[in-house]
């Protein structure tokens, strides 16, 4: 469903807009009492108009342009609230500092932050549903078995961005009971189904694909399920995970341009972002020395590219660090180290591992090699991620909400692989941008990754 939250991108985008201009309007109207005239437009058109295009990217860095899952609908108030708050800020900053910009009188500003405010809030919240809820919905049913076509199901039948509605169901792992007649084409028929989704990955369809043939000729559509699903979610479902699938999907091949912007990306950030943190190193520094007089770092191994061991560095946190196995027992976290894990100061020393090759600013987190070891014996292909250089930031970072942490979790392990496969199939220089902005405003809001 790529072409529907395309869709949707655009017409948020181009709703936006609509409003900025919309609020420029208006605030001209109430502030003068009459039409704004062309050249009053203008005047205030030009420094407006930088404004708006950064505040598209805040919007941007902020998810505003994903796709409205239900996960993301249940948090837009929040959202949109703390980016209208920075835009606030952002415009006040540039009117007032940049002084070849400013508005005479800087009541305009205010006039002009107050209506846009509430009128994006408004038209997020709740212009865009009641727009897209008068668009009527395709009748479809879903084909397919496991908790991947149920978590489908509930997503797309109770949000209102997407113009299919699953009427029904049909689960192949029950296939042997199935009167195809009576389930599948009498419903079709009778309920006007436009859609089918559909597992063709799975084994067990083979018996109704010749029924499903002639739907064909009664213009039924067949898409994907599994492709659905991972446009929906931005992971890849594992129960498609056969050996086919990665033969068909994953490729090593050199991507030249690709390689080489990753790789300036990497020394250009490490060099600016470590170089400019070298003037916190002696604050941290003492910090760390005067709670406990213990070591400043801590090296740990982690599995890197192709399963080969490396070393990354960051500051001690927590008052020892006993390991077994590679793995580090539960000790006391200090008072300076909570503030460095807060902050994510302890990481800043990883920019050398960077720099030097080891790790990339984007990729699959490196995990634990005692981790890995447990990993690849209980979940399939676990060691595919390891194809690639591991990162300080990445997709299953930004996205899984449960993330597993220094201890042996396999279902939330399985949902990070999920989410690795997604990037490693589409990874692009513009993917590990967003990634990049995204992971920024993470870090800049004390969310951390």
């Amino acid at each position: 469903m790529n072409w529907n939250s395309r869709k949707e991108t655009i017409r948020l985008f181009v709703g936006d807009i609509a409003l900025f201009l919309f609020s420029l309007w208006l605030m001209l109207l109430f502030r003068y009492g009459n039409f704004p005239d062309g050249e009053l437009l203008i005047e205030h058109l030009l420094p407006f108009s930088i404004l708006f295009i950064v505040w598209i990217l805040v919007f941007f860095i902020a998810g505003l342009y994903e796709k409205h899952t239900l996960i993301l609908r249940n948090k837009l108030p929040t959202v949109i609230l703390n980016t209208q708050a920075a835009n606030i800020i952002i415009a006040v900053l540039f009117f007032y500092f940049i002084p070849y910009f400013g508005i005479t009188p800087k009541t305009n500003l205010f006039i002009y932050l107050s209506i846009s405010f509430w009128l994006i809030f408004l038209w997020r919240l709740y212009g865009y549903s009641l727009f897209n809820t008068s668009r009527e919905k395709q009748n479809a049913v879903l084909i397919g078995s496991g908790d991947e076509m149920k978590e489908l199901k509930q997503e797309v039948n109770n949000n209102t961005m997407y113009d299919l509605r699953f009427i029904s169901s049909i689960d192949l792992d029950q296939i042997d009971s199935l009167d195809f007649q009576e389930d599948v084409l009498n419903l079709v028929y009778s309920e006007n189904v436009s859609v089918i989704a559909i597992d063709l990955q799975n084994e067990k369809v083979a018996p109704i694909l010749p029924s499903l043939y002639n739907l064909i000729f009664s213009k039924i559509k067949f898409i994907d399920m599994h492709r659905i699903y991972e446009d929906i979610f931005d992971r890849v479902p594992l129960s498609l995970l056969k050996y086919s699938w990665f033969l068909e999907n994953v490729s090593l091949s050199p991507h030249a341009t690709y390689d080489v912007l990753k790789r300036i990306m990497d020394l250009v950030v490490s060099v600016i972002v470590g170089g400019l943190s070298l003037l916190l190193y002696p604050f941290i520094f003492i910090a760390i020395k005067l709670e406990d007089n213990g070591p400043v770092f801590f090296v740990q191994e982690r599995a890197g590219k192709n399963n080969g061991v490396i070393k990354i560095v960051k500051f001690r946190s927590m008052k020892a660090h006993q390991e077994k196995d590679g793995m580090a027992k539960k000790e006391k976290v200090t008072r300076v180290g909570n503030f460095l894990r807060k902050t994510r100061l302890d990481e800043f020393p990883q920019l050398w591992n960077v720099f030097v090759g080891d790790l990339s600013i984007i990729g699959p987190r490196p995990e634990i090699p005692a981790l890995v070891k447990l990993y690849e014996q209980e979940i399939p292909y676990y060691n595919i991620r390891h194809l690639i250089k591991p990162g300080l930031s990445g997709w299953a970072q930004l996205y899984q909400e449960t993330p597993p942490k220094f201890t042996v979790g396999y279902g939330e392990t399985k949902t990070k692989l999920s989410y690795d496969l997604y990037y490693i199939k589409n990874r692009s220089f513009i993917l590990d941008i967003k990634i990049g902005l995204k992971t920024l405003s993470r870090l800049l809001s004390k969310s951390g990754v």
